[in-house]
């Protein structure tokens, strides 16, 4: 079974270009699979029945693991079970039973306005990295791009004289302006530190480490950790918390939902309808705290 396993990754790598990380998931599932199977006597893939995968995951459940990870567990079952089946190593697929958890969504953590200016505000040095980071923070918050956005983007895709980004994200093109906060921090940035961080190097990526290379995805979740820190905004701040406090803060100021949407990139205008319900539900709760008549 362990060969076969071998074959699927190999296979999802070649077909499908599945990252390192998505292997590593896919093949770490599937042996713990193989390893349960095992101890009840089984030694081939056509010998697990419906049975044993729902002993698996009611196993999994059994073991405490959350419902996001057995619901990932389940994905990779169907997809090597698919696959098993393109291949003619089953003869049905069994794994069409089984039924993921559900998962409860969380309310995405949104900063107040002091919050944001508290983060923005954090990169006040005038040394070059700050003005990278500076330039960096305030233009993630001004359009609500997602990180692996930012950090490849081209220097060709500013337009500085129409405060302009054109964003190439993974499923379309979108043109996002952004104001005058991020101009003059992008200005400073481009003007006065860019070149002087490249040194001899050259460069068609926008934002560049202290090495002159592209900056990493780990890199940025890395300063926008301490930046928060130093700033003493507390809760698990990452990336995503600005994309959706950008989102947050538009509509609570008035934006089109649709505006929103096209800015974000979302495909269904009802992923971005979850940010007038979470603005609706926080304006609750400050008229419930402040109510008169309660006071």
């Amino acid at each position: 079974m362990d060969e076969i396993i071998e074959n699927f990754i190999r296979y999802i790598t070649a077909r499908k270009g599945a990252s390192v990380n998505t292997e590593l998931s896919y093949r770490r599932d599937l042996k713990k699979l193989v390893a349960f199977a095992k101890d009840k006597g089984i030694d081939s893939v056509s010998e697990i029945d419906g049975k044993c995968l729902s002993d698996y995951i009611d196993h999994l459940g059994q073991a405490g693991l959350s419902a996001s990870t057995i619901s990932r567990n389940i994905a990779s079952i169907k997809t090597f079970y698919h696959y098993l089946l393109q291949k003619e190593l089953v003869s049905e697929d069994i794994s069409l039973s089984l039924k993921a958890p559900k998962v409860e969504k969380k309310a995405p953590g949104i900063l107040t306005d002091e919050q944001i200016e508290a983060l923005l505000s954090a990169p006040s040095g005038n040394n070059p990295k700050e003005i990278r980071d500076k330039a960096m923070l305030e233009l993630l918050y001004a359009t609500g791009i997602r990180v692996s956005e930012l950090i490849t983007l081209k220097v060709n895709d500013l337009n500085m004289q129409m405060s302009l980004i054109m964003c190439r994200g993974s499923r379309n093109e979108r043109v996002i302006p952004f104001g005058r906060e991020a101009r003059k921090a992008l200005s400073k940035y481009m003007t006065e530190t860019r070149d002087q961080i490249l040194g001899d190097k050259e460069s068609e990526v926008l934002f560049v480490n202290m090495s002159g290379e592209p900056m990493s995805r780990q890199g940025f979740w890395k300063l926008i950790k301490s930046y928060s820190k130093k700033a003493g905004v507390d809760g698990d701040i990452t990336p995503h918390t600005l994309r959706h406090s950008f989102a947050a803060h538009l509509v609570k100021n008035g934006a089109d939902l649709h505006s929103v949407q096209e800015m974000l990139g979302h495909s269904d205008i009802s992923t971005t309808q979850m940010y007038a319900r979470l603005v609706s539900s926080r304006l609750r709760d400050v008229y419930d705290r402040a109510d008169p008549r309660k006071l």
